[in-house]
């Protein structure tokens, strides 16, 4: 279990952790992430959905103070009456996106490949026509050529002939991290983002801006790309009971599915224990 007490800071993934299978957020989770900011403590969405989603994931997690978006490529404050601020925006060169794809080819054949080139509301990924996507209607096909005259925020990347986590073992033997970070959002492709970008380097960018450690962090997860934050949060990591076996196995308590609202639930207890 977490320290006593309540943490200075809490962090929740979105989608599998807070967004229902249904793509919705009961307001009941609206509700106790309200008495969450009135006790306090400054709440951050830490999805893997780009800037292009910005306004679909303020809609998701309305009670939040920050966002780190793109897997931790694009930080914002939205936290003052002003304008929101952006604190960490970073883009992958085209150039080692080009290269990793060759090296990535060359080992496992052809790939199915994404970019997401443009941060414009509801703007759409570029690449190769995939029937697997789920969000068509916020995809273009573009050929590899256009894909890669950018730098893009991050990259998506799939194969017919591997499992999702098995690409990613050989993603991660192949790409050095010093090159581009490699994870997955169970979306069944792999994802590249730029070098030192994850969501705990992400959520560090919002620490500091508060003067707060990460001893005193609180987090929420589900797949992979969640497991940089739980190495980095140090007053509790907590799972929702659908999470990833690689999730599960490091976190330190495990609260309901997404579908029972089990991010809520664990805050709504922790808040009348405090």
């Amino acid at each position: 279990m977490p320290l006593t007490g309540l943490p200075k800071l809490i962090a929740t993934d979105l989608d599998g952790t807070l967004v229902r299978s249904d793509e919705t957020v009961s307001a009941y989770t609206h509700e106790v992430l309200d008495q969450v900011r009135n006790a306090g403590i400054p709440v951050v969405a830490a999805t893997g959905r780009g800037p292009r989603l910005t306004e679909l994931t303020r809609n998701d997690i309305r009670a939040a103070d920050f966002l780190v978006l793109a897997g931790g490529g694009r930080v914002v404050d939205q936290s003052g009456p002003g304008a929101p601020v952006v604190l960490r925006d970073e883009r992958l060169s085209a150039a080692t996106l080009t290269e990793i794809l060759a090296r990535l080819e060359a080992k496992v054949g052809p790939l199915t490949v994404f970019v997401e080139a443009m941060d414009t509301h509801d703007a759409p990924l570029w690449g190769d026509f995939d029937p697997t996507w789920p969000y068509p209607e916020r995809f273009e096909v573009r050929s590899r050529a256009d894909c890669l005259s950018t730098d893009p925020i991050k990259a998506f990347v799939r194969t017919g002939t591997h499992h999702v986590d098995h690409l990613l073992e050989i993603a991660r033997d192949l790409v050095p991290a010093e090159q581009a970070t490699v994870t997955q959002a169970g979306l069944g492709f792999i994802e590249i983002t730029p070098p030192g970008v994850d969501k705990g380097t992400g959520l560090d960018v919002v620490a500091r801006a508060l003067g707060i450690d990460p001893a005193e962090v609180l987090v929420f997860g589900d797949m992979p790309n969640d497991l940089p934050m739980f190495a980095w949060a140090g007053w509790g990591r907590v799972a929702v009971s659908n999470a990833h076996p690689s999730v599960r196995a490091v976190a330190d308590d495990v609260t309901l599915r997404n579908d029972d609202d089990g991010v809520a639930v664990y805050l709504d207890r922790l808040l009348s224990r405090g």
